[in-house]
């Protein structure tokens, strides 16, 4: 019994120290090699390239999809894109000297028309361009 107990013993302490040697942090002195960050200066300098890489890829995609949007065409019976029916492209009828919608109806304005959208299905219903 006495060597059964020994036996567990040993094994649990065995894997109790592997389970702590696996949890020790690795250090990673390679990075200090590396000539980007030997100098404080080149490394700055590598960050803000990546940061203007990042701006343009940001800027070019903002630009085609404005461009996208003003070829959009619309015709009654499309449906209303989900990124048109928030509250920034809402008008009011009044403002705008728009037709009354009837009810479950809104006015959008979108590249300078102005689209009556069934709010039921967000068909598109009528266009007028000003």
């Amino acid at each position: 019994m006495k060597k059964l107990l020994l036996a567990l013993t040993m094994s649990f302490s065995t894997l109790m120290l592997t389970n702590v040697a696996t949890a020790a942090p690795h250090f990673d002195d390679e990075r200090h090699d590396h000539p980007r960050f030997n100098n404080p200066g080149q490394a700055k300098k590598h960050r803000q390239a990546d940061e203007h890489k990042t701006e343009d890829r940001h800027r070019m995609r903002e630009e085609r999809g404005v461009k996208r949007l003003q070829q959009m065409k619309w015709q009654p019976g499309y449906v209303m894109p989900q990124h048109y029916r928030g509250n920034g492209y809402k008008v009011q009828y009044k403002d705008h000297k728009l037709p009354k919608p009837d009810r479950k109806q809104q006015w959008y304005k979108v590249n300078n028309d102005y689209i009556l959208v069934d709010t039921d299905n967000n068909s598109i219903l009528r266009i007028l361009g000003h």
